[in-house]
């Protein structure tokens, strides 16, 4: 059932299975580092012994480009400030734990003394440990009120699992202090029964940022005694908050704080993130707050082997005749294998939640093999489960039940997975620091831990294995988000409004766009301003206008036509592409054809069936300027950000065999198109530089599409994004630049920092995009360089040699980059400071030509044809990178920043307040 199989004879998944075990380090590439050797003598379970053993099937070590020797640290230990309380400090030990790291110590006294924190240190450092001990020690001091509740403390965690596993430690740390703490977990899972119970009695409140914005500030009334109290606001793994998604939480917290100075509280902010450049930068723009850094790591770590795989060519050829390397899906099944065989617990880590489920039933067929009893030891993860059914998943994999896991980002983030012993990491997660993060899964006991990055077959993760200083040599990046972006602001000030009047003491919270975006609320008739205060003048929920995470409206339900059972959810951003009606659907190993989508129900019917194919859609899109914020001269070219209108629209898809990933046939499909307002970086070209380039009319489409390819791909190695949160457009003649224009955008309305980091950027992101497309191996161009099989216009046109020439050429006009303008951490190697998104005065949204929400308009009919990289929703949610798409893929990919959205606050609304609506009609 895997994609792009070796040809026959060549294939080795179950080689490794009977090897004898390697009790010596094998020689993995030419650029295996020496100075951090592997041990001559090593265990069983030690990492190099497990790599070893991978990479000793015929051809295997020839796939490791690099491998990377991270040595054990030994660790600080402190003593806990004296103002902890006794009985804290004795649940600590009792829990084994004599004394902290350093910086726990450290953390903890900021937080007595008032102080915002953020902790910003490596994965499995303690970080949870450094925010629990004062708040626990506040609880017990505010068990002492009459009422049992004199302080109170907010959990924010950006995953239900994370929000479950927390609750899970704190009650086996406070279980010495009897009733006096008192954690609960209220999200969109939590029966209503006890809801009031965690209202009125709890003390610590373990939620996400979803159920805040839609189920808690909406009805403060019934908090209000818990706000009241409110002393602490934990905000775990705070790094995940950046683009739109943090941008929308910056938004809700500063909401949160302005009800809780309402009730008369001022909380402290405790913010814990993977190591991030600027920490304390990006935590005061999520809270609006002044906040300490502490960033000195004092926790011990054991052994960390990290190797780079490159999955080999295969006989079959792609479009145009371009080779093909076997998939990453492929691979990481193989691997995944080879581990639950030697008892080596592994989680593999996949972009999209198909990706997960294939991986699972791959490994599950083959292990069934090898001994049917270890093929119920593999699952998959993800997004889009029913709540049991996660739940069952996380205590298996707590008890030791699972020995793999192919799970989505819904792992990602801090769940303490004890006893791993490796993750493979199937393809670039899209930001350095989201790599070491998925990489720290492992070894969080202390023991020694490998780590395995298996590329896709894109230019983003084969630029990264054969350039590992990029990924190794480099510091992670800085957090972007625009919290001033009038499309997130908007809706939050509605919400605001129907919380508590909006007065102008409040504009200086919310950030200067309030001048700006209050009087459209107001000619919107969302907002009336009586005497000295905005108040919200519908029926609707306020909090109904937005969904935070960006995807676009409400979930499409998947429905079993036969049953009417319930299959799981898909976001109504990515509903176009993935369960258009004859789209192949995947759901826990079983698969499903969709027979028909609603999409003014929101209901997909499917049932279940076994073709030999799988679907993957495509579309097209328009765009057109409606405004340049800023243009530098490049030569005789042009560099250009702004803002932008993008049309989009699902016309048809594609069947592919599942084997060869060959194309079966194109199914017209009828839908609408989408349009979204956005920020873009663009850049042009004259014909004199088209001359100097050797650039004729008959290559210029295709030269154009493929720096457009390349570029998408490798623009998240400058840029906190995804490569799913960004779009591109090239065309030979745009009507508004009258020249040879390349477009790369944001795929959220209003955008979303990562065009304006493209733009400052730029030299450094395009000299690595013509790197890219110079030194792959192939002729004519192939995934790894310039195709991407989810391209709307089938990589046609496309023209390799052309590209480098034209990115030569316009290279040779850029103007020097300034230090300041470098990116975070790319082959430059420079750090930059975060820029302010949309610091170039952006006007507001009607000074754009954008309307405001609640007042948007689409216009119809079929966009215009172009040469693009489509977006992979084509719309709000998830556009398509440019970068290849394994064959037969049509996966909802999880954007970087954002967490697998069917693991958060599902329906996050509390209906015990009232029951949620749509977004508010114009």
């Amino acid at each position: 059932m895997a994609f792009n199989h070796l040809p026959a004879g060549v294939h080795d998944a179950l080689t490794p299975l009977s090897v004898t075990p390697v009790t010596h380090s094998v020689p993995m590439a030419k650029n295996h580092r020496s100075d951090r050797p592997a041990p001559d003598h090593v265990s069983h379970r030690e990492p190099g012994a497990v790599l070893g053993r991978l990479a000793s099937g015929p051809s295997r070590a020839s796939r490791i480009t690099h491998t990377e020797h991270l040595p054990p640290r030994a660790g600080r230990h402190a003593v806990w400030p004296d103002r902890i309380r006794p009985e804290v400090v004795a649940a600590v030990q009792a829990c084994g734990i004599e004394h902290p790291w350093a910086h726990q110590a450290e953390a903890a006294e900021h937080a007595l003394d008032g102080d915002s924190v953020v902790v910003a240190t490596g994965t499995a450092s303690g970080k949870s440990l450094a925010y629990l001990v004062p708040v626990l020690s506040a609880l017990l001091d505010g068990s002492q009120a009459p009422n049992g509740r004199g302080a109170t403390a907010l959990y924010l965690a950006p995953t239900k699992a994370l929000a479950a596993d927390q609750c899970r430690s704190v009650k086996e740390l406070s279980q010495p202090l009897g009733h006096a703490v008192r954690p609960a977990v209220y999200d969109g899972d939590t029966p209503f029964e006890e809801r009031e119970w965690i209202r009125q009695y709890g003390n610590y409140v373990l939620t996400n940022p979803d159920m805040l914005h839609r189920g808690i500030l909406p009805s403060h009334p019934r908090w209000s005694s818990f706000l009241k109290s409110l002393r602490y606001v934990v905000i775990d793994e705070c790094h995940t908050y950046r683009g739109v998604f943090g941008s929308h939480v910056a938004q809700v917290l500063r909401r949160l704080r302005r009800l809780c100075a309402r009730y008369g509280s001022f909380p402290v902010f405790l913010l814990a993130s993977a190591t991030a450049a600027q920490p304390a930068v990006a935590a005061r723009r999520l809270t609006g707050l002044p906040v300490v850094e502490v960033a000195d790591d004092a926790s011990p770590r054991g052994e960390l082997v990290f190797a780079l795989w490159e999955p080999p060519l295969t006989e079959m050829q792609g479009e145009k005749g371009a080779p093909v390397r076997r998939t990453a899906t492929a691979e990481t099944a193989d691997l995944l294998t080879d581990l639950a065989v030697q008892g080596v617990r592994t989680v593999a880590f996949v972009r999209s939640r198909r990706g997960a489920e294939l991986i699972s039933v791959i490994t599950q067929e083959r292990l069934a093999e090898v001994d049917r009893s270890l093929a119920r030891r593999v699952a998959a993860y993800r997004g889009g489960y029913l709540p049991e059914e996660r739940r069952a998943l996380e205590r298996a994999l707590h008890s030791g039940e699972l020995l793999g896991l192919a799970a989505t980002t819904a792992l990602e983030l801090g769940v303490d997975v004890s006893g791993l012993d490796a993750v493979l990491i199937a393809g670039y997660p899209g930001t350095r620091a989201s790599l070491w993060q998925q990489a720290g899964r492992a070894g969080r006991s202390g023991q020694g831990a490998l780590a395995v990055l298996i590329a896709r077959d894109d230019p983003l993760d084969t630029f990264l294995v054969h350039h590992p200083e990029a990924l190794f040599d480099q510091p992670v990046e800085s957090t972007v988000l625009d919290p001033d972006n009038p499309y997130v602001l908007a809706p939050h000030l509605c919400a605001a409004a129907a919380e508590l009047p909006l007065t102008e003491d409040d504009l200086e919270l919310f950030g200067p766009s309030c001048a700006d975006v209050l009087p459209q609320l107001e000619a919107a008739k969302l907002l009336r301003r009586r005497t000295k205060a905005w108040h919200w003048t519908r029926r609707e929920r306020a909090a109904d206008l937005t969904d935070i995470r960006g995807a676009g409206g409400r979930p499409v339900q998947v429905v079993e036509t036969g049953t009417g059972r319930l299959l799981g959810t898909v976001d109504a951003a990515a509903a176009h592409s993935t369960v258009h009606e004859g789209a192949v659907h995947l759901h826990q190993g079983r698969t499903y054809l969709v027979r028909s989508l609603d999409l003014e129900d929101s209901v997909a019917l499917v049932e279940q069936a076994s073709p030999p194919y799988s679907t993957v859609a495509r579309d097209t899109t328009a765009i057109s300027v409606l405004e340049t914020d800023t243009e530098i001269p490049w030569g005789e070219g042009r560099l250009c950000y702004g803002s932008v209108e993008v049309t989009n629209q699902v016309v048809s898809f594609l069947r592919r065999r599942l084997i060869t990933g060959e194309v079966l046939g194109e199914t017209k499909l009828d839908l609408p198109p989408r349009t979204l307002r956005t920020r873009a970086v663009w850049w042009t070209v004259t014909e004199d530089q088209l001359d100097a380039a050797r650039i004729t009319p008959e290559i210029l489409g295709g030269s154009l599409h493929a720096a457009e390819h390349a570029s998408i791909g490798m623009l998240p190695l400058f840029a906190t994004c995804d490569r799913w949160d960004i779009g591109g457009v090239s065309i030979p003649l745009h009507p508004d630049t009258l020249l040879p224009t390349v477009f790369v955008y944001d795929g959220h309305p209003g955008g979303a920092g990562f065009a304006e980091r493209a733009f400052h950027t730029a030299r450094a992101w395009l000299a690595a995009t013509r790197e890219a497309i110079a030194s792959c191996e192939c002729d004519a161009g192939c995934p790894s360089c310039i195709q991407s099989p989810k391209c709307g216009n089938g990589n046609d046109p496309l023209h390799k040699r052309g590209a480098v020439r034209l990115l030569t050429e316009l290279l040779r006009g850029a103007p020097e980059e300034k230090p300041s303008e470098a990116p975070d951490a790319g082959p430059g190697g420079h750090v930059r400071e975060v820029p302010e998104p949309g610091a170039a005065g952006r006007p507001a949204p009607e000074a754009q030509g954008q309307p405001v929400p609640g007042t948007e308009w689409m216009p119809e009919g079929n966009p215009a044809p172009g040469t693009q990289e489509t977006p992979d929703s084509g719309t709000q949610g998830t556009p398509d990178s440019g970068t290849a798409r394994e064959p037969g893929s049509q996966a909802e990919r999880i954007p970087e920043g954002k967490t697998d959205p069917g693991t958060v606050a599902g329906s996050a609304a509390d209906p015990s307040v009232s029951a949620p609506r749509g977004p508010l009609s114009p």
